[in-house]
């Protein structure tokens, strides 16, 4: 009952719009809307709490209590957060590109929902079911490399530019071997489609034969959110905040959003690729598939939030050669195994 909950809540609502007279194209669009309006919902409820359990566990990892004022255990203190940063004034310095700085915030929370509408969220519980929907997560997420640039270039500080440019040179470089991560994935179930992917793995996850490609997946994605130890756009030692120099308020708030956001986003990506999507494990089907891509979402999520509190910054030659030197060559490594496997099967096992 509970599996099939929204998507006969959907069917209801479907047939409700075509009863008032409504056409099957226009009744498509609005369909497709409330879909896309559900995963912004689900995304910023969130990342209001994502910002306060990344506060216990850091507290917890530095053997510290973390917020414990606001609320019971501290639980309004994201809530205070936001209204403090609404409420604080919003300053543009004088010599901006205003409508590059402003822009900028503006642009760099949207890829990231346009690209969990090809996350299958249970069966047909795809916002956007897209044959290429593997090629469009890549395609619409390296959209947020432009936000950077546009942040450090408008804000016309040195600081900001050079974070602006590592942003770009960090991000181009490490979308390489992710891709290749999930090109291992994609040669062994023959589709780009995210739904195809997640129902081939009913037997096993891909997380066992591609275990190669889970660790660069999650070595390059943690270098693709700019999460420590991979935070060079900000590099508070180095560029004082590199690309958020001169930003305030909600405006800076759009770009915290986005990294929490995006952590979101690539994990619901990962846990579709590796860890069975919306499968249940061990046979608990009871349990709806839509809460176990939840789990598994947060599965992630701890991870990239261990690895920010335990690992030092890097240099940043040392980030760019980490990625060109190695990540790269096994990424491509991995693909090649991946071909000669599926040959040998089809050769001797098929």
């Amino acid at each position: 009952m509970f599996n099939d909950l929204f998507r006969n809540m959907a069917d209801a609502l479907r047939e409700w719009l075509t009863g008032l007279g409504i056409s099957d194209g226009v009744t498509g669009a609005l369909m497709g809307g409330i879909g896309i309006l559900s995963v912004l919902i689900f995304v910023l409820l969130n990342v209001i709490y994502l910002i306060y359990l990344e506060r216990k566990v850091s507290a917890f990892i530095q053997l510290r209590l973390g917020p414990n004022r606001v609320g019971p255990r501290g639980l309004f203190q994201t809530v205070m957060d936001a209204i403090k940063l609404l409420v604080k004034e919003d300053i543009i310095p004088k010599a901006v590109d205003k409508w590059v700085f402003v822009g900028a915030a503006a642009i760099v929370f949207m890829p990231i929902v346009m690209t969990l509408a090809v996350i299958p969220w249970g069966e047909g519980l795809a916002p956007a079911n897209l044959n290429i929907g593997v090629l469009y997560f890549i395609s619409i997420s390296s959209i947020g490399t432009i936000a950077f640039l546009m942040a450090g270039w408008g804000s016309n500080n040195k600081w900001s530019l050079i974070g602006g440019m590592r942003t770009v040179a960090q991000m181009i470089s490490y979308e390489i071997p992710l891709a290749f991560s999930i090109l291992g994935v994609v040669m062994m179930v023959g589709s780009f489609n995210l739904t195809d992917i997640a129902e081939a793995q009913d037997k096993v996850w891909f997380i066992i034969p591609q275990i190669v490609a889970f660790i660069i997946f999650f070595i390059a994605g943690t270098a693709e959110l700019n999460r420590a130890p991979f935070d060079m756009p900000e590099a508070e030692q180095e560029l004082v905040a590199g690309v958020f120099t001169e930003y305030t308020g909600m405006r800076w708030a759009m770009f915290f959003l986005a990294e929490y956001a995006g952590m979101i986003s690539l994990s619901a990506l990962g846990a579709t690729l590796f860890l069975g999507g919306y499968a249940a494990p061990f046979g608990l089907t009871f349990i709806p598939g839509y809460i176990w891509l939840v789990v598994k979402i947060y599965f992630f999520i701890l991870m990239f939030m261990w690895v920010r509190w335990t690992f030092p910054r890097i240099r940043v030659d040392h980030l760019m050669a980490f990625s060109w030197k190695i990540l790269i060559p096994v990424s491509l490594g991995n693909v090649v195994l991946t071909g000669l496997g599926i040959y040998l099967y089809r050769v001797w096992g098929g």
